[in-house]
């Protein structure tokens, strides 16, 4: 078999293949046009990839299943191992099957089927390749037509699964194949790639900006490099604010305010943040996780209120997937968090309440009479002491609570 091209010469051999026919003013998009081509350019997951390249490079290769969080390289790793595996007889020799295509019983029976009893020449140790992308999707009954195609053309056909849940695929085809599960991809890791890409797009940005493209992407490199595509595209810079704007999730810093002003008991301020945050469009969903990744972060936070913060967003959240979106809920979170820090002794059953304000004076008209007295109102575990006096001045006396 000849030998594989370099990877910097097969990515620019792809991408004159992919503009070939393209108008002139049309542009790839970066996350295809910097896809790795080779397993040694792919990010991340360093032990699983040596994995690969020792299958690359001595053949025979196992069914696999891939699983991991989306944009980490689960698909691309097989695509790699693919071109690296099969070389020139990459085209014929591999069958890629995505969420868009249709992957019922059918498919299996007829196109899967017809694929495998296919004749392609390859060298020894070398077999076609059926790529099944988002595998954990395919219905109960699809997976289980696999299982003797699998059998019955092992010896010419193997299966990659791509899954982002490997729990999702049925037993008698995990106990088939080798899975690899893929960790999700750390800030330094996309920062590289973010910080290559900006460089060769000459790209304007500042460090908010990448950070903030860090931060939303959440380990997803798909999602960051998107995202950078995007802001680029829309601002011509690529800055913390503008970032922000184009992914649509609320700002780390409004949510840091609301999250210390809720850690000093103001829960107006943070009422006030959290009412700006609704009024702006934010999902239930986009504000309570916000608020806990941000959590994480706030150094003037201690870590028995880190704890008992995340336990409060933790609730919170859990109710909102279960389907209590509103604006209650999170106001309802809001509050609990701002009684945390909050003095013990405000809480003591049966004390009276610390005056709201200072004393204040009401006329009404009495006739020639004097009241005095005071009532002690309960309500739950508290208890609210009022005084009142009233005295007879020209048909108005002073009413004092």
């Amino acid at each position: 078999m000849d030998k594989p091209e370099s990877s910097s010469a097969a990515a620019k051999r792809g991408l004159q293949e992919n503009l070939a026919g393209a108008p002139p003013d049309y542009e790839l998009p970066w996350v295809e046009k910097y896809r790795p081509v080779y397993l040694d350019d792919i990010v991340g997951n360093t032990e699983t990839i040596e994995r690969l390249k020792i299958i690359a490079r001595d053949g025979n290769m196992p069914h696999v299943i891939i699983s991991g969080m989306p944009g980490i390289g689960k698909t691309t790793s097989i695509l790699c191992l693919a071109r690296q595996m099969l070389g020139d007889s990459y085209k014929e020799a591999v069958l890629e099957l995505n969420a868009s295509d249709e992957r019922g019983i059918d498919v299996v029976r007829n196109r899967i089927k017809g694929f495998a009893q296919k004749k392609v020449t390859l060298p020894p140790g070398r077999h076609k390749l059926v790529i099944l992308d988002e595998a954990d999707s395919m219905t109960s009954g699809a997976q289980q037509a696999l299982r003797r195609t699998m059998e019955i053309y092992s010896t010419t056909t193997r299966f990659a699964f791509a899954c982002n849940q490997s729990n999702k695929i049925i037993e008698p085809l995990q106990s088939r194949c080798a899975i690899l599960r893929y960790a999700r991809l750390t800030d330094a890791q996309i920062l590289k790639r973010l910080t290559q890409i900006c460089k060769t797009e000459n790209v304007k940005h500042s460090e908010d900006g990448i950070a903030a493209l860090i931060f939303s992407a959440e380990g997803d490199m798909r999602q960051a490099i998107n995202n950078l595509q995007s802001t680029w595209a829309g601002f011509g810079f690529v800055s913390g604010d503008n970032v922000f704007r184009v992914v649509d999730s609320p700002h780390p810093i409004k949510v840091q305010a609301m999250i210390k002003a809720c850690w000093e008991g103001d829960i107006d301020a943070a009422l006030d943040t959290l009412n700006e945050l609704w009024d702006l469009g934010y999902s239930s969903h986009d504000i309570i996780s916000t608020m806990f990744r941000v959590t994480k972060t706030i150094p003037m936070l201690s870590e028995h209120a880190k704890l008992e913060f995340i336990k409060e967003i933790g609730f919170a959240h859990m109710r909102i997937l279960e389907g209590v979106q509103t604006l209650v809920q999170l106001s309802g979170c809001v509050a609990k968090l701002c009684r945390i820090n909050m003095k013990p002794e405000s809480f003591v059953p049966g004390k009276p309440l610390p005056p709201l304000s200072d004393e204040k004076e009401f006329w009404i008209a009495v006739d020639d009479h004097e009241l005095m007295g005071q009532t002690d109102n309960h309500f739950g575990d508290y208890s609210v002491a009022t005084s009142y006096s009233v005295g007879a001045a020209n048909s108005n006396s002073a009413f004092e609570v």
